[in-house]
């Protein structure tokens, strides 16, 4: 098993910036990937970016390439969103997620509660 608690979200202006927070826990093997997803009010959950546990390996999705940035700090287990230059459509609650070795981009198998990120115009 895998526990996943992020933090870090909250209400801010268009092109401001926020760093989201992953701590992970439990059996280090199903936590080959780390990925950051996204769901917005009446749409499916999407992939936003993922990082692999050993080599660091990133990956994003298209529309979030120059703005946002994922990393990671092994000694406290812990994964990070940097979102720069927010605009409303970055609005949606967002969820970390591991998963055992795989396409980064998807079939996560554990998830966190999710953290609320509002961008207003």
């Amino acid at each position: 098993q895998v526990q996943l608690v992020e933090s870090g979200g909250g209400l801010v202006q268009a092109g401001d910036s926020l760093r989201l927070s992953c701590v992970a826990s439990g059996r280090t093997a199903s936590r080959y990937a780390m990925g950051w997803f996204r769901q917005a009010p009446a749409k499916e959950r999407e992939f936003v970016a993922a990082i692999i546990w050993i080599g660091g390996s990133e990956y994003y999705a298209d529309f979030v390439k120059g703005r946002f940035t994922v990393s990671k700090d092994n000694a406290k287990n812990t994964v990070y969103l940097q979102m720069n230059s927010l605009k409303p459509e970055d609005t949606a609650v967002y969820y970390c997620a591991a998963k055992s070795p795989g396409i980064p981009t998807r079939n996560y198998n554990y998830w966190g509660q999710g953290t609320q990120v509002t961008v207003s115009s």
